[in-house]
């Protein structure tokens, strides 16, 4: 079992940055592949961003590419998505997610956060 709370969520300008933090419980995290999710007002929930258990592949949604990075510290049982160059079209309550395999699909992803939400004002 994984318990995992995300923060750092809040209200930033158009070109800003943020940094959201996902802790987790238990003694397996270093075990699980993390993902960032995101989902807009009104649209369904998409994939982010995504990290091995051992830190050495990421992988991003083309629409945050070269923006986000995600990162873990096994060492602290967290991951991390920095968010730079925001655009008012991230705007969305953003999850992350621990699963097994190095997929994209949300239904691949067995423990869920509860979301923090990110608004980019123009």
């Amino acid at each position: 079992q994984v318990q995992l709370v995300e923060s750092g969520g809040g209200l930033v300008q158009a070109g800003g940055s943020l940094r959201l933090s996902c802790a987790a419980s238990g003694r397996t995290f270093s075990r699980f592949t993390m993902a960032w999710f995101r989902r807009a007002p009104g649209k369904e929930r998409e994939f982010a961003a995504i990290i091995s258990a051992s830190t050495i592949t990421t992988y991003y949604a083309d629409s945050v590419k070269g923006r986000f990075t995600i990162f873990r510290d096994n060492t602290k049982n967290t991951v991390y998505l920095y968010m730079n160059s925001l655009k008012p079209e991230d705007t969305a309550v953003y999850y992350c997610a621990a699963g097994r395999d190095l997929n994209t699909r949300s239904n691949d992803f067995d423990y869920w956060g509860q979301g923090t939400k990110v608004t980019v004002s123009s």
